[in-house]
């Protein structure tokens, strides 16, 4: 009886200390992350927002007032940008900055 006791006890230390590891390492690699990755994260999920966004106005800017595309070729990626449009209209709406950043300007062309 005394040795399923101890067993116990020795089982129950034994995941309380592996439960304790396991907690400290995905802190260990939560703190890396942020340390080295998350910056570059961040700034890839904003160049995707931006690109994504210079897509659809080349693409649909008919739809805005700026026609880019011959409409044939705009109806072609109607499909698949659809669902998207909507929140397009009002992030255009609403950014007003959108082709003034440094990083779309020609300098000096």
């Amino acid at each position: 009886m005394a040795e399923s006791v101890l067993k116990q006890r020795v089982d129950a230390t034994t995941a309380a200390l592996a439960h304790r590891l396991f907690r400290g390492w995905k802190a260990a690699k939560q703190f890396l992350y942020g340390l080295t990755g998350y910056e570059f994260t961040r700034h890839a999920l904003a160049m995707r927002h931006e690109l994504e966004a210079i897509f659809m106005v080349v693409t649909m800017g008919d739809l805005i007032g700026i026609p880019m595309m011959p409409p044939i070729y705009s109806l072609r990626f109607l499909p698949y940008v659809v669902p998207e449009i909507s929140a397009w209209k009002r992030q255009m709406a609403r950014k007003r900055e959108f082709l003034e950043k440094e990083e779309y300007d020609l300098h000096g062309l």
